[in-house]
C-alpha cells in the first residue's frame, strides 16, 4: 500500500530528530498541505522564539551579559522572520491571475531576500554594540551564573527547533523555509558562543562575554549575507543545479519520439521550476505528431520534477541526430 501524509508532524518525533538525527522524509507536492505544514511550523517558530527572545533579554539585562542580551535580539530578529515566512507563505499560494501569468511564488524569493537583509542589519548592530563593550574595558559587567543556564536552556531549545523546522522544510520542499530553519541554527550556534562566553566571564575574563557578542554578530552578519545572496540571484533567474538540470534532460530524453535536445533553460518561481527547451523529432513527422510528443515530454517533466511550467519549441532532428538514432 503507498505510504499517506496526513499534513502533521507528530510532536513526539522532534525528541528523536534531536537525539538521533534526521531520518527519511516523505515529500509533499500537494499545494494545500505544503500551506499547510509551512504555516504550522511557522507558527511553533513564532511561539518558541516570542518566549526566547523574552526570556534572554530579561535575563541577559538582570544578569549583565551582554552576550545572552545579543542572543535574545537574534531570536527577536526570528519571531520578525517568522512573520515574515507567513505573510509570503499565504501570498506565494495565490493562483495565477492577468497580472501574474506564472503565479505569486517568487514571494517566497522575496521574502528569503527580506529575511538577509534583517539579519544583516541585526549583525550589523550587535557587531557595532560589542566593539563598544571592547574599546571601553571598563564598561563590562561582571556576569550571574544565571546567565549560563539560561544559554543552555536556549540552545536545547533551539537545536530541537531547528531540526523540526528542517524536517519539515525538505517535507514540502520549500527554500523560504529551509532559509527559516537554518536561521534558527544559527541561533543554537550563538547560543553556543554565549555560554562560553558567559562561561570565561564567570571565570574572571570579563572580556569573554563581550567577544562572545561579537562572534555571534559575526554569525548572523554571514548569514544574512548568504541568504539575501541567494535570494537575489534566484529573482534574477538564476538556472537551477547541474544536477537538477541532468535529471530533467533525462527525463525529457527517455520520453518516445525524442531524438535529441539543445537550448535548455531553467529559472526558479520559489520554489518551483520553469522550464524552456528545444525538442528534436524525427523531421518526417507531422505537426500534430510533433505536438503530441511535446505533451507527453512536457506530462513526464511536470509529474517527476518540481516543475511549474514548460515551454517546448519542437524542432525537426538535425542530421548528425538522425545518423546517431540510426
Amino acid at each position: 500500500m503507498a505510504a499517506t501524509y496526513s499534513g502533521k508532524i507528530k510532536p513526539e518525533r522532534v525528541v528523536w530528530l534531536f537525539f538521533f538525527g534526521e531520518m527519511s522524509v516523505m515529500k509533499i507536492s500537494n499545494d494545500k498541505q505544503r500551506s499547510q505544514v509551512a504555516r504550522k511550523t511557522t507558527l511553533v517558530s513564532v511561539m518558541v522564539n516570542l518566549f526566547l527572545s523574552s526570556f534572554q533579554i530579561l535575563a541577559g539585562i538582570f544578569s549583565g551579559s551582554q552576550g545572552l542580551i545579543a542572543d535574545g535580539i537574534h531570536s527577536l530578529s526570528d519571531l520578525v522572520a517568522d512573520f515574515v515566512v507567513l505573510l509570503a507563505n499565504k501570498k506565494s499560494g495565490k493562483p495565477s491571475d492577468s497580472d501574474h501569468h506564472y503565479g505569486h511564488r517568487r514571494y517566497e524569493n522575496g521574502a528569503s531576500l527580506v529575511i538577509g537583509a534583517l539579519l544583516l542589519l541585526v549583525g550589523a548592530g550587535m557587531l557595532w554594540s560589542a566593539c563598544g563593550k571592547l574599546l571601553q574595558p571598563e564598561s563590562i559587567q561582571s556576569v550571574h551564573i544565571t546567565a549560563l543556564w539560561v544559554a543552555l536552556a536556549a540552545l536545547t531549545a533551539k537545536e530541537i527547533l531547528f531540526r523540526y523546522m528542517l524536517r519539515a522544510a525538505k517535507q514540502i520542499q520549500s527554500s523560504m523555509l529551509i532559509a527559516n530553519a537554518w536561521h534558527a541554527r544559527s541561533d543554537a550556534a550563538s547560543s553556543v558562543v554565549v555560554a562560553v562566553g558567559i562561561i570565561g566571564n564567570l571565570a574572571g575574563y570579563a572580556w569573554f562575554d563581550p567577544v562572545a557578542a561579537l562572534v555571534v554578530g559575526a554569525l548572523v552578519t554571514r548569514m544574512g549575507y548568504t541568504f539575501s545572496s541567494d535570494a537575489l540571484h534566484d529573482l534574477m533567474d538564476r538556472s537551477v543545479d547541474s544536477d537538477s538540470e541532468r535529471q530533467i534532460i533525462a527525463t525529457i530524453l527517455a520520453t518516445p519520439g525524442v531524438v535529441a535536445l539543445h537550448d535548455l533553460k531553467t529559472r526558479r518561481a520559489g520554489d518551483l521550476i520553469l522550464v524552456d527547451v528545444h525538442v528534436e523529432v524525427p523531421g518526417h513527422l507531422s505537426v500534430a505528431e510533433g505536438h503530441d510528443i511535446a505533451l507527453l515530454v512536457r506530462t513526464r517533466v511536470l509529474s517527476h520534477h518540481n516543475v511549474l511550467h514548460m515551454m517546448i519549441h519542437i524542432d525537426p532532428c538535425r542530421a548528425e541526430s538522425a545518423a546517431i538514432v540510426a
